[in-house]
């Protein structure tokens, strides 16, 4: 005969519920206590207390229970422990100790979201969508989002051990990387052409804002006068800060719409618009983007497109389009909680299907094309939140196939290699293709199976252009 055996805090917890439930009967089923449902748990934690293998203490019990209550709502949900809120602290501060990685949960794995420009992971040839199965040879199965990145983390000058699954690869990858100091520097400039500057910006930290701006003025400099063109490359760009993301965009914008967010609750509606000034105002821009561009880059993404600010080239972007909260607790740790959706100025949402860019670059042969189609999305990630959206059905305006890779391939030719290598566009094709539309020359289009040659307009400066509509409309 099975006997449950409170503990007597736990007990005083259920009654006091119990009671509490009573008291407020009349309430909507929103707001009422699940006095069933605290019972059934109750009666869990006793078992686990008297009756599991190992002796586990309260602590270690409810801290798991919160982090399975907060993370079974979406992938981007979760409980951090006081530790673990002082480490995100320290990597939106841009300064933390591991391999230069952006993972995410994949049905039990870990999957790459983006390596980080410069690190040790990007260095190894590591690339969005690869599959973790294994650190240091210990199965990835299981062990938990948190506890992966503790494996990955460690002493500066020590080694990991990765074991990689990547799409249509026969075998499994193994690679040595040397654990670093991840000192990211988010943005880099470099002119590329007489007039044409490139900027970078490989995740967006506290600093992105200013340093955009430093980035500007030194592209000026270089240039002994104002820019024709702009290349804004944010490939596998994870995202990051959220305010980041609006001044960046706010640097490129006199007015307009940057981004909305729609939520439950009313503080979780929010509207950022822009206040200019353009700091290169009447020069045009090409963005580029691709699967691994997330989050507060999709956001820049979608207001610098839906303004008519710039013209995005690549590939639909992930589809990160959530809003996480971060909420401190007594414990000295935090809640990250969704709270509401990102919204572009035309009223697409980036949840689940991303940004369509104006001109994509497709796969030439049927191999490449199956690579990129197995490249994940925030829309297959276990429990991800899907919103009802009257752009699902845009597509890009011109596509350019692009030729096939040459043998000798660079190990992750979207990115930057290092802090101080120029990046050259003839190891590029998507530079190479925005650099030739700023200069106004033709590129190959196809259209109907067939590929023609022809100039791809730029969108107008709609601050001079008094006769463009207003209006933003989906793409």
């Amino acid at each position: 005969m099975f006997s449950l055996k409170l503990p007597v805090n736990l007990l005083a917890l259920a009654l006091l519920l119990g009671s509490t439930g009573c008291a407020q009967a009349t309430d909507t089923s929103q707001t009422r206590i699940p006095i069933a449902e605290i019972k059934t748990f109750s009666q869990v934690f006793a078992l686990i207390k008297s009756d599991y293998v190992d002796p586990s203490s309260d602590k270690k019990l409810m801290d798991g229970a919160i982090a399975g209550m907060v993370s079974s709502l979406d992938p981007h949900s979760t409980y951090l422990s006081p530790k673990e809120w002082k480490e995100m602290q320290v990597f939106t501060n841009g300064k933390f100790g591991g391999l230069g990685i952006e993972v995410t949960p994949d049905h039990g794995l870990l999957r790459v979201v983006a390596p980080i420009d410069g690190t040790p992971a990007a260095k190894a040839g590591i690339k969005a969508g690869d599959l973790i199965i294994k650190i240091n040879d210990k199965s990835v199965q299981g062990m938990g989002l948190q506890t992966a990145i503790d494996e990955m983390r460690g002493k500066p000058g020590s080694q990991v051990r990765l074991t990689l699954i990547r799409a249509h690869s026969a075998t499994p990858l193994d690679l040595t990387l040397t654990r670093a100091i991840i000192k990211v520097q988010s943005v880099r400039e470099q002119l590329l052409a007489p007039g044409i500057g490139y900027l970078r910006i490989s995740q967006f930290q506290d600093n992105t804002g200013n340093a955009v701006r430093q980035a500007l003025v030194q592209l000026r400099q270089e240039n002994h006068g104002p820019l024709r063109g702009l290349i804004l490359d944010l490939r596998n760009n994870p995202g990051g800060v959220l305010q980041a993301g609006v001044e960046t965009a706010d640097a490129f914008l006199n007015h307009g719409l940057i981004v909305y967010t729609k939520g439950r609750t009313s503080n979780s509606n929010m509207r950022f618009r822009a206040h200019g000034p353009d700091l290169i105002a009447g020069t045009p821009m090409v963005v580029l983007i691709n699967g691994g561009t997330a989050s507060a880059a999709e956001i820049v993404t979608g207001a610098l497109k839906d303004n008519g600010r710039a013209l995005i080239l690549g590939s639909r972007s992930f589809g990160k389009g959530s809003v996480q909260s971060v909420i401190p607790l007594d414990n000295g740790g935090a809640v990250t909680l969704t709270t509401a959706l990102y919204y572009t100025p035309a009223g697409c949402s980036i949840q689940g299907q991303g940004i369509v860019p104006n001109v994509a670059i497709t796969p030439s042969n049927s191999e490449e094309k199956n690579i990129a189609a197995a490249l994940l999305k925030e829309s297959e990630l276990p429990g991800a939140l899907q919103a009802p959206d009257p752009c699902r059905k845009a597509r890009p305006q011109y596509q350019i196939p692009e030729p096939p890779a040459p043998v000798a391939k660079p190990a992750n030719p979207g990115a930057v290699k290092k802090s101080n290598d120029k990046i050259d566009p003839d190891h590029d094709f998507s530079l190479r293709m925005a650099l030739d539309i700023l200069q106004g020359k033709p590129v190959p289009v196809e259209e109907q199976g067939h590929v023609h040659d022809i100039v791809i307009p730029l969108p107008t400066d709609r601050a001079k252009d008094k006769t463009t509509s207003r209006t933003v409309k989906a793409a």
